[in-house]
């Protein structure tokens, strides 16, 4: 894989990644604070991963293939 091709990747992981985190840790709110760091890490990981791979990312390749489309038609 080119650098293009993962610094677009990362930047697209991040774009889903960073509110999700921020969304899910609003959500459990103080609920949460009583936890470890390695059990709030690990419902984190295990809500948030398959969320990324499997609807964040291609949710963002979608608009991203919407705007492509819109600009090309221009």
């Amino acid at each position: 894989m080119k650098t293009k091709m993962k610094l677009i990747a990362s930047l697209k992981i991040w774009v889903v990644i960073y509110p999700s985190i921020t969304l899910f840790l609003f959500l459990l709110g103080e609920s949460s604070a009583v936890l470890p760091l390695y059990v709030k890490t690990f419902f984190l990981t295990v809500i948030l991963v398959p969320w990324v791979v499997f609807v964040g990312v291609p949710f963002v390749d979608l608009i991203l293939r919407l705007l492509s489309t819109e600009i090309d038609k221009k």
